[in-house]
Formats: C-alpha cells, structure tokens, sequence
C-alpha cells in the first residue's frame, strides 16, 4: 500500500505528523508538508518528504499509483480547493488525482466551529467519496490522556483506509 499525509495549515501539525510516524513499516509513506511545517527534519529516513510547492512531484500523477491520500489537518482553504477542482500545489493536486483516479482520500478538517460554506464543501466531497472525518475523540475507548485520544482518532482514519492498528480498545461486548 502506498499513503500519503499531506499536512495543510498551521494549527494541527502534530496531529498530521503523529499519523505519519504511526503508518505501520510495511506502508510505503510520504509526506507533503507547507513552509509552515518544514521543522519535520526527524522524519527525514522514515518516508520521503514533499513540499507543497513541488507540484511536479509523483503525487501529482496519476501513474504514481498512490492508494489513499490523508490530508491531516485540512484547513477550510485546502477543503475549498479540493471541492472546486483548483490544484494549484501538490496537496491540491494530489486530491485532485486521487478524485480522479477513485482512490480514497481522506479529509480532517480542523476548524469549529463549521460555516454553512464549509458544511456546504464537505457534503460536495462526501459524494464524491470523499472520507470527511473531522478529529473528534470517541469517549467509550475512555481515553485518559490527550496520547490516547490522538490514538483513538488517528485509529479511526486507519480503519477507514483498511490499516490495521492496535492504537486504541475497540468496543466489545
């Protein structure tokens, strides 16, 4: 399988990053980052990194051949982008190519509250299949510290792209 984590925006950068780092070893990774996230240098052996402004990278493509693409954090502004078709740098791109290519892709918006013209752009993507899955904790994993809760999220959008994980206590009856 081959993921890329694209880091959109400034607020939420750990989030993207921890969901990089938990990708599991047998995942072939990359990372697409903005000048604001360029601090990521401890990364630098465990994937392959991309800035956002190199729109000539692989992601682009199609040929490429990524198998999901997670934008973790997405600001309301990549959001917008992607549900209006404007690919004017390689997150955008990338979206834009997994969208065509019917690849999974998978949006954590981070703003709250939502404008009507967020929610509006949301449920444009979700039908196109878009996977919207803001961080929002589940509290029956009873998360006791903020660790457990990023788990719990990042073990959620796993699920979503059939990653197996052990990051947090599924529901048992």
């Amino acid at each position: 399988m081959k993921i890329a984590v694209a880091i959109s925006g400034a607020s939420g950068i750990h989030l993207g990053l921890k969901t990089y780092k938990l990708l599991p070893s047998d995942i072939e990774k990359y990372l697409i980052i903005n000048q604001n996230a360029k601090t990521v240098a401890i990364f630098e052996d465990e994937g392959k990194i991309f800035y956002n402004e190199e729109i000539w990278q692989g992601p682009a493509s199609g040929s490429f051949g990524l198998d999901a693409l997670m934008v973790v954090p997405c600001s309301m502004n990549t959001l917008a982008k992607i549900a209006v078709g404007i690919a004017d740098n390689l997150t955008t791109r990338a979206a834009s190519v997994i969208i065509k290519e019917q690849k999974k892709l998978l949006l954590a918006p981070r703003e709250i509250p939502l404008s009507p013209i967020a929610l509006e752009n949301m449920h444009k993507l979700s039908t196109l299949n878009v996977i919207i899955a803001p961080p929002i904790v589940g509290y029956y994993s009873e998360p006791r510290d903020i660790d457990e809760m990023e788990n719990f999220i990042i073990g959620k959008w796993f699920d979503l792209l059939g990653i197996d994980h052990d990051l947090f206590k599924r529901w048992k009856c």
